[in-house]
């Protein structure tokens, strides 16, 4: 059969290609790819001409009318036929025609599946839709059951369905439709695909490049009808499997509104036709099963659209408001005239709380200018009330992203890094408990209800008002004392001016200082009686649209009362301005951080990220302890070791007793950089040489000398190169170096390079200083040593006569779990042990620690004296961050929460063939990402793909190693279970990605065609 079509291919259209059958659901499909690639379409005996007459000038019309539409173009015969009419192997008439392949895969098979992919499958539908819309041909008009104008046929199959809910629930979305259908039939009629599904969807995109549509097919299902319908049925497919359903909808209809503006009445069609076409596929499923009984398939593909119809956080009552949000419309019609009355009116409204408000003080409870609370997962009732006991009235602003919105509500998602409810969408007005509220214009209860009982609500009352052209609009008031709820009922009538209430004290509204939350609310559909008084910042585009500013019922200017975040755009290119252009940014949609708390940190909108990467909060972002001894601290005084203080000796005596007897004078200076240049002028002083041994790829710091130990700086572009007193040796990495794990005399081998640039040293006539290296070199790529390495290396440099520097910097203070230090997991005592950032836990400060006998040689030179190393405040800080991973358990809870990450990641490695190698100790974790486990090449691409993607999904790593390809974790000490399972979790679906964008899952290179 193969053989046959080959021949009629090269025949009629001159193509030779080999042949591979694809899927179809009524005709033969073949790919032909030969020098290009084509797709042949053998339709089945009984096809009309017309029908594919049809669909080959409308592939030609999109083609010539827009031509930034990717469509297949029909291959016309030899003689210049769209299509032929060819006998079979039996002889049978069939009509055959040629398109090209497009590239890409199905959407079906694509990964991942972005808010960016569903923008522009929207947006390719909207083009499409637009070119169509000029395009006319008397097969158009059919008559099937696809035609979702048609689609009431279901209502006599609906007994087919089994399950009395699934069947009400049908008769419900028959009803809904039954219901638009007279405004369906009033709209024009355009030609529409009707089945953009996600095998008619084709999509590219790479590690490096978003996903985007590469192709819309398959016309097969062509005809008249509203331009809505095409839509609808986009979206009906485009919701299923979605974690996040609603928003992949409207970020589908802002795309096509973005080509093709819809109006109020189009979206408002939007659901109801969506929801019809999902009963079209689930009743159509139910007859084939009925039909085929024997095949689980059919049962199998309706189980998306009855997900997603049986989904009771999708919001229908909603839906109109978001979608109408998402493409910039009132979110109602009579939006935009009730908020033209209320400017008209700013002024002349009663005022809320008896006396006017302008000219009151504003203050800010933001993610940027206030630390209220201190914990954001936990309300701090003391904190919210404290220094607000004045009585003067001042107001909190309109639109402010807050942390104090802690309790579990607040949530959309299961971790605590996930989305919450920050922003705030009413205004608060602060005055004494028993202050009355008054009605800002004539009114009717519509709710009241004590939420004592939800953290610092109080009793909250919705007033429901109109304009004098009769359009209704209400107004909520929150932590009022719960009395109100005896006096006042629904229906009940209360005048302009009226007082109703009166607030609550701290002790009914959760510990709040009194205040009323002053709320405008355009539209209580979908809201029910759970009225949000914050959004998540991602879908403030509804929230803010429903419940806007309400200053002008406060008789405010709107400006004075909304927060100005900080505009992370313009302090971007101020930041350009400023600094030099190798101060780099991590990640390619940089983040703005503004608070922090144990391993978490928040953004500018409040949103939360789970801090998986930075070491230098040792104990936890803004832990209160360190909080609390720098500010005690600085009340004293701050001065530096010219003079006595205890904390001094108190520091010194809690870092020796962690270390070795040997270990015992200390010099203090301000970070790791000045730390390992104090340990070279050591070891210099103490061997009499000025040459040093040091691994490849090493860091020690930025100042003059530590950039000359560190390979990763000098040999990067544009560095200064190697000096010729560094000796490098390669790094001792048993997984992709030259002796490898396999080899049990591995440790030796690595080790005997010292012996090499020993000889050197003495080749060029120089003498020995030591030997540096971070004892688990970091951003060589998160390398664990074999076991005795640096004890052997030690050996050598000492008898030459050098001396040994461990840079503990990024291993040391309890963050290995079962090791303080790295050293020793190695089994060696170092000479000089560095100490950096961690250590102050933010606070700039680094050590030094080493033998009396260096400290002694050190001492016969210049004064030593760092004007801030060593400062009181300082020395108290830095013990105070030991004592905590003391007090706190945190190397035992680096040793559990390490254990419990590196087996899952060891376990994740199992069924992703990106990961080549798994490595670590506690809290400090390589994960080697390769394009091949047996070539060990480099996975750079992917590892960035993997960072920028996991910071997209709140969960903060970075990338080392020579090639960038390393992912590196190393959170604070603080991590628990839930962030471990938040990073295992989300990694592994980002791995996923990574693996299907660069064709590593087995996924087929060429699209299937269901027609």
């Amino acid at each position: 059969m193969v053989h046959h079509w080959q021949q009629v291919l090269s025949d009629h259209w001159g193509i030779t290609a080999a042949l591979t059958p694809l899927n179809g659901e009524y005709d033969q499909n073949f790919l032909a790819q030969g020098e290009h690639d084509y797709v042949m379409k053998i339709m089945r005996p009984d096809c009309q001409a017309s029908f594919i007459d049809l669909q080959c000038r409308a592939l030609e019309h999109i083609r010539t009318q827009a031509p930034d539409v990717h469509v297949p173009a029909v291959c016309r015969s030899i003689r210049g036929d769209m299509f032929l009419a060819v006998a079979d192997e039996g002889g049978a008439e069939r009509l055959v025609w040629v398109i090209e392949r497009l590239p890409g895969k199905t959407f079906a098979e694509f990964k991942p599946r972005t808010d960016g992919l569903m923008f522009d499958v929207g947006r390719a539908v909207g083009q499409m839709g637009l070119a169509l819309s000029g395009f006319a041909h008397p097969a158009l008009e059919r008559d099937f059951k696809w035609n979702l104008m048609q689609s009431d046929w279901i209502l006599d199959c609906l007994d087919m369905v089994e399950g009395h809910d699934r069947r009400a629930l049908l008769d419900c979305i028959v009803a809904e439709f039954s219901a638009v259908l007279p405004l369906l039939r009033d709209l024009p009629n355009v030609a529409i695909h009707n089945d953009v599904n996600d095998y008619n969807i084709l999509v590219r995109g790479s590690l490096s490049e978003p996903p985007r549509v590469s192709g819309l097919i398959d016309l097969g299902d062509m005809c008249a009808g509203p331009r809505i319908c095409d839509l609808a049925i986009t979206c009906a497919y485009m919701v299923l499997g979605q974690e996040n359903p609603e928003k992949a909808l409207q970020s589908v209809v802002a795309g096509y509104h973005s080509i093709w503006p819809l109006t109020e009445a189009d979206v408002d069609l939007l659901w109801p036709l969506l929801r019809m076409r999902l009963a079209v596929s689930v009743v159509n499923s139910a007859l084939m099963a009925s039909e085929y009984p024997d095949d689980p398939y059919v049962v199998i593909s309706q189980k998306p659209a009855w997900q997603f119809l049986e989904n009771p956080s999708v919001s229908g009552d909603l839906i109109k408001a978001r979608l109408r949000a998402a493409c910039g419309l009132p979110v109602t019609g009579a939006a935009p005239r009730i908020l033209s009355w209320l400017d008209h009116q700013r002024g002349q409204f009663a005022p809320v709380v008896g006396k006017p408000l302008d000219g009151m003080a504003m203050r800010s409870l933001s993610v940027e200018r206030s630390v209220i609370p201190r914990d954001p997962f936990a309300a701090e009732t003391e904190a919210m009330a404290d220094g607000q006991s004045s009585e003067n009235i001042w107001l909190g602003y309109y639109g402010e992203p807050r942390l104090i919105y802690t309790g579990p509500a607040f949530q959309t998602g299961p971790w605590k890094a996930s989305n919450r409810r920050t922003v705030h969408l009413g205004i608060d007005v602060f005055c004494v408990s028993g202050t009355q509220v008054f009605a800002p214009v004539p009114a009717t209860v519509h709710s009241v209800e004590n939420c004592c009982g939800r953290p610092g609500q109080g009793g909250v009352v919705v007033l429901r008002h109109e304009t004098p052209d009769g359009d209704p609009f209400f107004t909520l008031y929150g932590h009022l004392d719960p009395e109100v709820c005896g006096r006042l009922k629904a229906g009940q009538q209360i005048k302009e001016g009226e007082a109703f209430a009166r607030l609550g004290d701290a002790a009914q509204c959760g510990g709040w200082h009194p205040h009323v939350h002053f709320q405008l609310i355009l539209s209580t559909e979908g809201i029910a009686e759970h009225w949000p008084g914050a959004a998540d910042p991602d879908e403030l585009g509804l929230w803010g649209a429903l419940s806007p500013n309400p200053a002008a019922l406060l008789n405010l200017p709107d400006a004075d009362m909304v927060y100005q975040p900080a505009d992370k755009t313009k302090l971007l290119a101020e930041r350009a301005r400023c600094f030099g252009e190798n101060l780099r940014l991590s990640y390619a949609d940089p983040v703005m951080l503004l608070r922090g708390w144990r391993h978490h940190l928040f953004d500018e909108w409040g949103r939360p990220y789970l801090d998986a990467y930075n070491n230098v909060p040792h104990v936890g972002h803004a832990h209160p302890r360190i909080q609390a001894v720098a500010a005690d601290q600085l009340l004293r005084m701050n001065s530096n070791t010219r003079y006595l203080h205890p904390a001094q000796v108190a520091f010194a005596e809690k870092i020796t007793s962690k270390l070795p007897e040997s270990l015992s004078v200390c010099f203090f200076v301000n970070s790791g950089s000045e730390a390992n240049e104090l340990a070279l002028r050591l070891a210099r002083a103490a061997s009499g040489g000025r040459d040093m041994v040091t691994p490849d790829h090493g860091y020690h710091g930025n100042t003059t000398g530590a950039i000359d130990l560190s390979a990763y700086k000098f040999n990067a572009k544009g560095g200064i190169g190697q000096s010729d007193w560094v000796h490098l040796v390669e790094v001792a990495d048993d997984y992709r170096g030259r002796h490898r794990r396999e080899d049990p005399d591995r440790a030796e081998k690595y080790a005997a390079q010292v012996d090499k640039a020993l000889a050197a040293i003495a080749d060029r006539g120089g003498k020995l200083a030591g030997f540096i290296a971070e004892t688990f070199p970091s951003v060589g790529g998160q390398i664990i040593p074999p076991k005795g390495y640096l004890a052997k290396v030690y050996a050598r440099i000492r008898s030459a006569g050098g001396i040994c520097i461990a840079d503990e910097v990024q291993t040391g203070l309890g963050r290995l779990g079962d090791y303080y230090f790295g050293f020793e997991q190695q089994g060696a005592v170092p000479d000089i042990v560095v100490l950096g950032k961690p250590i102050g836990n933010g606070h700039p400060l680094g050590v030094v620690v080493t033998t009396r006998e260096i400290a002694d040689a050190f001492a016969r030179g210049p004064e030593f004296f760092s004007t801030f190393g060593g400062s009181t405040l300082s020395c108290r800080i830095g013990k105070e961050v030991l004592d905590i991973v003391d007090d706190e358990g945190l190397m035992k809870n680096a040793q559990h929460m390490g254990t419990q990450l590196l087996a899952g990641l060891r376990t994740m490695a199992e069924r992703h063939p990106l990961i080549g190698d798994v490595r670590g100790f506690g809290l400090f974790i390589g994960v080697d990402l390769v394009t091949d486990r047996n070539s060990r090449t480099p996975a750079t691409q992917a590892a960035n793909y993997v960072k920028n993607r996991l910071r997209e999904h709140r969960v903060l790593i970075g990338c080392e190693g020579p090639a960038d390809n390393i992912l590196k974790i190393r959170p604070p000490l603080t991590v628990d279970d839930q962030a471990v399972d938040m990073i295992l979790i989300l990694l592994d679906q980002v791995l996923d990605e990574a693996e299907n964008l660069c064709g590593k899952t087995g996924y087929p290179p060429t699209p299937v065609f269901n027609r």
